[in-house]
């Protein structure tokens, strides 16, 4: 517990900003060591995935990139796999930044589909920094029950 109060000491009298709060900041280790910055931006890639009647459909956020520089595919397990790369902004030597939360570097996401997916008709658009791949799904066939008469 004498470790709780040395976390807050510097804070009495102010007021609490949720914003400019960094709680990783009197640990020994840096914040950026938590996560590299190879991986920032596969960790900040949200996914939503819903299931409507006729199909799966799958919405990305990535804001900033443009289609060409992001991969839908379908491996031939049924695993659907989007990638791509959010480059590093060019420093220039007279800036000076006092603030680096936006993520770069490349992203992974997969998602194994169920087996009523067509995945050779999945499609793929991007508007306004959001990726909406669909994936239509088949009909599920129901077993065909055939009554058996019973003799004797």
């Amino acid at each position: 517990m004498a470790m709780i109060p040395s976390f807050f000491d510097n804070r009495r009298g102010t007021i609490f900003d949720p914003f400019t709060w960094e709680p990783f900041k009197d640990f020994p280790f840096p914040p950026s060591s938590l996560v590299s910055h190879e991986n920032s931006a596969f960790v900040n890639t949200r996914i939503d995935w819903k299931e409507t009647p006729e199909a799966h459909v799958f919405q990305a956020d990535l804001p900033g990139l443009k289609k060409e520089e992001v991969k839908v595919e379908v491996e031939d397990d049924r695993v659907l796999q989007i990638s791509g790369e959010r480059n590093v902004e060019k420093e220039d030597k007279n800036d000076t930044w006092h603030r680096v939360e936006r993520s770069s570097g490349k992203f992974l996401r997969r998602f194994r589909l169920p087996e009523n997916a067509k995945v050779d008709q999945v499609k793929a658009t991007m508007e306004n920094g959001v990726l909406t791949v669909t994936v239509p799904k088949e009909e599920v066939k129901k077993p065909e029950v055939k009554a058996i008469e019973i003799s004797g």
